[in-house]
């Protein structure tokens, strides 16, 4: 089923719960399995340099079991490009990582990198790696990702959530905007637009709204979420919200 506005899970978080405690439970190849039937059109995982939650080893299970595409979330590394090139995922994220943070704080500085990074994306676009960069909704970071030939970019709503978050009325608002501006600036350059970070189901409505908007990747609220109702009733909810956004 080909959908407007598709829904990307990310079950990093998964391998969190199970490397809190060490052993094989649970399983985050299961929870993508899951997520697949509740309606899931794709699966994220990141594979962080200090493999903090997902392993190598959850990345070659995925890839033989989920039948959705796998996204695979990236640092611009050669031992990630390595491992990219390897499994062939159907797309890879193009990430910034620093061992102190939790979370990704921020977007990809494309254009403070623009050499480097048009030379780490092109073996991957060469094997059909649908390549795209994480970056803010900042004009100069869209431009910079569409003249090194990336056909995709998600935009970074964790600015948005957090102000939301914090009862930040009139900044969420801006920051808004400032997405709704990027992702008709990035449509105009024929980038795919996607976004994500930080969503839940008060922050999801206003950005599925939005347009130009391929997919949504959402990870950690609906893990959290799936303690309380289940993950195939987190899901369900999250496309509903998304399903009558676009109505």
């Amino acid at each position: 089923m080909t959908r407007d506005l598709r829904l990307g899970v990310n079950i990093d978080h998964v391998a969190t719960l199970r490397n809190a405690r060490g052993g094989a439970l649970p399983d985050p190849v299961r929870a993508a399995l899951l997520a697949e039937a509740a309606g899931a059109d794709g699966i994220t995982a990141h594979l962080r340099e200090d493999r903090r939650h997902i392993r190598d080893e959850d990345i070659a299970g995925l890839m033989a079991a989920i039948k959705t595409p796998l996204n695979f979330e990236m640092a611009a590394t050669a031992e990630m490009q390595k491992i990219a090139l390897s499994h062939r995922p159907h797309a890879a994220c193009i990430v910034p990582e620093r061992r102190e943070e939790r979370t990704t704080e921020g977007g990809l500085d494309v254009a403070g990198d623009e050499a480097r990074l048009a030379e780490f994306i092109a073996p991957l676009r060469d094997v059909g790696i649908r390549v795209s960069m994480f970056i803010a909704a900042d004009p100069l970071q869209i431009a910079a990702a569409a003249r090194i030939g990336a056909p995709v970019i998600e935009l970074h709503t964790g600015a948005y959530c957090d102000y939301h978050a914090e009862g930040e009325m009139e900044a969420h608002k801006a920051e808004l905007s400032r997405l709704i501006a990027g992702a008709k600036q990035a449509a105009d350059l024929g980038l795919e637009v996607h976004m994500g970070h930080g969503l839940n189901y008060e922050t999801v409505t206003p950005i599925a709204a939005i347009k130009e908007v391929r997919e949504l990747n959402i990870g950690h609220f609906l893990i959290g979420e799936a303690v309380f109702t289940g993950l195939s009733a987190a899901i369900g909810e999250m496309r509903r919200l998304m399903e009558e956004a676009r109505a």
